[in-house]
């Protein structure tokens, strides 16, 4: 088996997307996210931002404490699904096995591609200098023998960077990553290893199923496990797409805070609203993913009896199941939002709506009509919200 799986990163994508559209901002430190003096939180920073200790789901109060001459923006989810979308449709000119993940990342099976475009590194040059070159954007390309291996070397590579790991060479590449930095280990669990004096790669390798399982719980010890080796903890699934929408964020930082985890519901929903109305679609589904810090990971789902008209329908059941599978106090690695049943819009006709929600749809399509013609800017109230006094 060859290194013929690539991991595609978008750099620090949505605030590379601003430094793109706005000159004056390249090379200084860009905040996207909720604005200064409003309740909310990071979505997105740059490199520049990153170096004041800034990272997602921060609040950004304490953003602004951190870096209080950062350019702070509101999230711009139309523009960036439009390159978005050009990227991707940049990568499926190097295989028809794309698999898009996020808004700004995406998984490429390049199995039998090597004679039209090369060896791996090669390859994956040319996919980084097609996405700069058409979107002036960078991507971080990562390869390996699997899913993981590509994702831990993408990130290795960061940013604008390229590192592919030849099949077979997985573990000497993993001895070399720092404990604390294997992609997957969190705080806690980097901290319980320690206690027991694993503080390499190596030596998690060496660790006995028995005590891993107790330094880790039985998911994470499967998860570390297959991680130390190279193998393919299966953590990224292989559901079909099609039918469905997804959006998931994973966290810098694990997350606790009830507040954090619903702004980024409603950032999810409010994406996963506007991709169906740009595909003329409607969906009746939700499901809510949630991965813990020991790697546990869960879901629950409800279908309704009419499809959603906005995309505060789609948060206001999110936070129902929120509230409902989250266990309080366990730390959030993952959160995930995906819209199901998902089929053609034919228009607010007889009784596909809820009573009411007609208007909040044409509202909704009046917003997106807005901001494809015009660009505006136009953030939901609830994103606005000042703190309490």
């Amino acid at each position: 088996m060859s290194a013929s799986v690539f991991h595609a990163d978008l750099d620090a994508f949505f605030a590379s997307v601003e430094q793109l559209d706005h000159v004056e901002l390249r090379g200084k430190p860009v905040v996207v996210g909720a604005l200064p003096g409003r309740r909310g939180v990071v979505s997105a920073c740059s490199y520049e931002a990153r170096a004041f200790g800034i990272h997602s789901a921060m609040p950004i109060s304490r953003a602004l404490e951190l870096c209080p001459h950062a350019a702070f923006l509101p999230v711009r989810f139309e523009r960036y699904r439009e390159l978005s979308k050009r990227v991707m449709a940049i990568f499926s000119d190097f295989t028809p096995d794309v698999r898009q993940i996020s808004v700004d990342e995406a998984f490429l099976d390049m199995s039998g591609t090597e004679g039209l475009f090369g060896p791996p590194r090669a390859a994956a040059a040319a996919v980084k200098a097609r996405v700069r070159a058409e979107t002036g954007l960078t991507v971080s390309v990562g390869g390996g023998a699997n899913r993981y291996v590509a994702k831990l070397a993408s990130a290795f590579s960061k940013p604008d960077g390229l590192l592919v790991i030849d099949a077979g060479r997985e573990e000497e590449f993993l001895d070399s990553v720092p404990l604390s930095r294997l992609w997957g280990v969190g705080g806690k669990t980097f901290a319980r290893l320690s206690a027991l004096g694993i503080d390499t790669v190596p030596r998690l390798r060496a660790l006995s199923p028995e005590a891993l399982e107790r330094a880790a719980g039985k998911a994470g010890a499967a998860f570390l496990a297959a991680a130390a080796r190279g193998l393919d903890p299966g953590i990224f699934g292989d559901e079909p797409q099609s039918r469905s929408m997804s959006a998931e964020t994973t966290f810098e930082r694990d997350v606790t805070g009830t507040e954090a985890l619903e702004a980024v519901l409603l950032e999810q929903a409010q994406e996963l609203m506007f991709r169906l109305m740009e595909e003329g679609l409607r969906s009746r589904t939700v499901h809510l993913k949630l991965r813990y810090e020991d790697f546990e990971t869960t879901g629950i789902q409800e279908t309704f009896a009419v499809p959603f008209a906005s995309a505060d329908e789609i948060f206001s059941r999110a936070k129902t199941l929120l509230a409902k599978k989250r266990e309080e106090g366990r730390a959030v690695r993952l959160i995930g939002l995906a819209v199901a049943n998902v089929g053609e819009d034919r228009g607010a006709q007889g009784e596909l709506f809820a009573s009411g929600s007609e208007k909040v749809a044409s509202v909704e399509r009046a917003v997106l009509d807005l901001r494809r013609r015009k660009g505006a800017v136009v953030t939901r109230a609830r994103l606005l919200q000042r703190p309490p006094k």
